[in-house]
């Protein structure tokens, strides 16, 4: 028995694509929500030569000035080799520092400087008006709700056995 080739007869439009079963999986709608956002947030941002894992790394250290690498790769979900050269791009800009550990020799300990700090202050601005965009298609609630859903998700997925970190930032 012979299968059927599949003929094509006119190249396919975006108007006349068919995304089967793409519209209802939560995968592939994070993913083009995952774009939107992070589109909007380069446009935001784009004077500033900043994405949204080196904007999170920076939030981090401000916060908890003094951390370890260990403990930024360890909040950042990225491996060790990735966050040394994420800090070694922030430090080049002089955003922030490693220095000694007061309490382990054999870690460093981060902080932002008076300009990653100036910086990031300027920077929150910013994300305050990207998060509006964000939530504007939104009520209160449902803000509140979508976040609680993607935390569910994120939390259940982590904690399942063998998954791989990530390595971009």
């Amino acid at each position: 028995m012979r299968a059927k080739k599949k003929t094509v007869s006119k190249s396919v439009q975006k108007a006349d694509l068919k995304l089967d079963l793409l519209p209802g999986l939560i995968g592939y709608q994070l993913r083009l929500a995952q774009l939107a956002v992070f589109g909007d947030f380069a446009a935001e941002l784009k004077d500033f030569d900043i994405s949204p894992g080196r904007f999170g790394v920076l939030v981090l250290i401000s916060a908890n000035p003094g951390m370890t690498q260990s403990l930024l790769a360890s909040a950042t979900q990225l491996d060790r080799s990735t966050m040394v050269a994420v800090i070694d791009q922030l430090e080049a800009r002089g955003l922030m520092e490693r220095r000694a550990s007061p309490t382990d020799r054999r870690s460093n300990a981060l902080v932002l400087t008076e300009e990653g700090e100036k910086l990031l202050k300027l920077l929150k601005r910013r994300i305050k008006k990207h998060e509006a965009r964000i939530a504007a298609a939104m009520t209160s609630a449902e803000t509140t709700t979508l976040v609680e859903l993607l935390t569910r998700v994120r939390t259940r997925l982590q904690s399942a056995p063998g998954r791989p970190k990530r390595t971009a930032a």
